[in-house]
């Protein structure tokens, strides 16, 4: 089975991810890190972010494993990924590994911004996931000021925006629900209430996407 959880920067859609693969025994692909660790990339070899040559060369060079989260997981590389991933011919050369991915035996769990639309539309379920651009800059500034850095909420709040214009007007893959994906909104759910509701979204579709038996009685 293969579930493709979307939305924009800091709805949720990562630790609801995870947390969905581990409950169906199934392995977690964040499609964001490729992105951001392509930036890293570029930002340790000097280069410019807007090299778009340079920076598909460091998508092709991507392991799909071992990144180092804590270092890619700052507001500045949520920035500079944003840049990145707007580059259609990064996202030409991510398409192929993410799609690897989802084919694994069993099925996979990757969560980003295209994957209902673009990288698996074939998903078996597909959950977008979205919450007030007020919530996610909340949310994102307190996972900030956990990893030490010092938070300007209104800083964050319009980097939350910059972002959500920026995926969402791009011209390849651009952010937005596949027509089949179940909106979930997390503006008034806490952890754990998002995560009953993806479950139940899962089991739901997991049931319908069953063939009925049918039992014959006689005339």
């Amino acid at each position: 089975m293969i579930v493709a959880i979307d939305g924009p920067a800091a709805s949720g859609k990562g630790t609801l991810a995870r947390r969905l693969a581990q409950h169906l025994g199934l392995p977690h692909l964040d499609t964001g890190l490729l992105y951001r660790a392509t930036a890293r990339a570029l930002m340790d070899e000097g280069r410019d972010l807007a090299d778009v040559a340079a920076a598909v060369a460091a998508a092709r060079g991507l392991a799909l494993v071992d990144f180092d989260e804590k270092l890619l997981r700052g507001r500045d590389m949520g920035e500079a990924a944003s840049i990145v991933a707007a580059m259609p011919e990064v996202r030409r050369a991510l398409v192929e590994s993410q799609r690897a991915f989802a084919r694994r035996p069993g099925g996979a769990v990757l969560d980003g911004r295209d994957i209902g639309t673009v990288i698996c539309p074939e998903a078996e379920a597909k959950i977008f996931v979205t919450a007030t651009p007020e919530t996610r800059a909340t949310r994102r500034a307190l996972e900030l000021k956990g990893q030490g850095e010092k938070v300007d909420y209104a800083v964050v709040l319009e980097d939350i925006r910059k972002r959500d214009e920026r995926d969402a007007n791009r011209s390849l893959a651009p952010l937005k629900p596949a027509e089949d994906a179940e909106i979930l909104d997390t503006t008034m759910l806490d952890v754990e209430a998002a995560f009953k509701a993806a479950v139940a979204i899962v089991d739901r579709l997991r049931a319908a996407a069953r063939p009925h038996s049918f039992s014959s009685s006689p005339e």
